[in-house]
């Protein structure tokens, strides 16, 4: 599927390859292929869903779930959703995440991930994180407050009912096996 060809987000959903991996996503009407991650992106992206879906009930945190939030098909790297809100029956999930989270590959550009981000929390989402490992910073946003970057022993923001992590202690699941 060429990445320049602009097509209806109908047509791109009957697509039979988006799936692979890495996935396909759809945004302003272009379909590109995700930057294949690293072996830290792979690991915070794994961890970090352990740790969340570990320490609630109320939410459930998932890898590389397909949404559509039209006009658009972001499929962000984690995204978490209250368990009511998950649907019954398999297949994307429609509607914008509570949570998002995204993790800067190397040669992924800041700009696109914060415009698929702004995308999400225009239509409903309540918290985005966009980690910079490298930088060993995380961007968030809470609703439609401006971003506040994070380093350090610095507290994350999180949903009601989850614990609080830091940014150093998420940066070091990159080196947990």
């Amino acid at each position: 599927m060429p990445s320049t060809i602009t097509r209806p987000l109908s047509e791109f959903l009957a697509q039979p390859n988006i799936e692979a991996s890495p996935a396909w996503e759809f945004i302003n009407g272009t379909a590109r292929q995700k930057v294949m991650p690293t072996l830290y992106h792979s690991r915070l992206q794994r961890n970090l869903v352990n740790w969340i879906n570990q320490n609630t009930t109320r939410y459930e945190a998932i890898q590389e779930l397909r949404c559509i939030i039209s006009p658009i098909s972001p499929v962000p790297d984690i995204v978490v959703i209250e368990i009511d809100r998950l649907p019954q029956a398999d297949g994307p999930f429609e509607g914008a995440p509570d949570w998002v989270i995204e993790i800067r590959s190397p040669d992924q550009s800041i700009l696109d991930l914060q415009n698929k981000i702004l995308h999400c929390l225009t239509n409903g989402t309540q918290l985005a994180w966009l980690i910079d490992i490298q930088r060993e910073q995380i961007w968030v946003w809470q609703t439609d407050e401006l971003p506040i970057v994070y380093a350090g022993t610095n507290i994350l923001p999180g949903l009601a009912g989850l614990p609080t992590i830091n940014v150093a202690d998420a940066i070091a699941l990159t080196q947990q096996r």
